[in-house]
């Protein structure tokens, strides 16, 4: 089955990378699980950035250490199953497996927060520079 990403989703891409946005798009022609682009999952301002890490949800606190999404260098996804979003690592894994793939297709090196060993962030991918 092949899924598309919705408006929304295209939405809370803008301002990212170039290169990111092509993964995505080639990742959700490819993924075995659907996926969405969340509001807060693209480019940030610091003052956004700065409440994810007040919640918890983040190391970087968006002015001393400054994330990727800042920069337009990452994105957060959540799965899409039985019609609602799921973070359920299962899901988040096979979408992010999506991901690496279609990188690996464009030749564009990517990292998923998953496989980090400290801090495992499941819903995100980051390109290398």
């Amino acid at each position: 089955m092949a899924f598309m990403l919705s408006g929304k989703s295209r939405n809370n891409m803008v301002g990212i990378d170039p290169r990111l946005v092509r993964i995505a798009e080639l990742a959700i022609s490819i993924t075995r699980v659907d996926f969405g682009i969340p509001t807060d999952g693209g480019l940030r301002t610091p003052e956004q950035q700065n409440m994810l890490f007040s919640k918890g949800a983040s190391k970087l606190d968006g002015y001393n250490k400054k994330s990727k999404h800042q920069t337009g260098k990452a994105l957060d996804f959540y799965a899409f199953v039985d019609g609602k979003a799921s973070w359920e690592e299962e899901h988040l894994a096979m979408v992010a497996a999506a991901f690496l793939q279609a990188a690996c297709m464009l030749g564009y090196k990517l990292q998923w927060g998953g496989l980090w060993a400290t801090f495992k962030d499941m819903p995100h991918v980051e390109l290398m520079e």
